[in-house]
């Protein structure tokens, strides 16, 4: 595993994001949570890639990678691999909605403090 200063910056920005999840609940804007969680785990994600030597995709579903450089991640990330990927395909799928909405769904009346404290949860799991 290396650290370089990219990875260090990914692991910065991730954990001002983790911060921001409690700024966001605290001020009951509780549809901004979920699009900072999958942020979070994005940043996580590629920093894990980097340490490993892994090619960072630029892309914001990094699933398909996580499969793909499985043998090359730590232990302490194959381990819970099953539930990182959960986590991070339910964020992935609410992202846009909770960001842009829609004409049928308003997502600061659709999100409440339960779904705020979720993605907080999920978000701190991956963390």
């Amino acid at each position: 595993m290396r650290t370089d200063n990219l990875t260090q910056a990914y692991l910065h920005k991730a954990k001002v994001h983790l911060e921001a999840l409690g700024f966001f609940k605290d001020r009951e804007a509780y549809s901004d949570v979920v699009p900072e969680a999958q942020e979070l785990v994005e940043l996580l994600m590629k920093a894990v890639f980097r340490a490993a030597g892994a090619k960072v995709p630029k892309v914001h579903d990094v699933g398909k990678v996580l499969e793909k450089y499985r043998e090359h991640l730590p232990q302490s990330l194959t381990s819970h691999l099953h539930e990182i990927r959960r986590i991070r395909k339910r964020l992935r799928k609410e992202r846009e909605l909770s960001f842009y909405g829609a004409d049928d769904f308003i997502p600061t009346e659709e999100y409440h403090v339960e779904d705020a404290e979720h993605a907080i949860c999920d978000a701190t799991f991956v963390d």
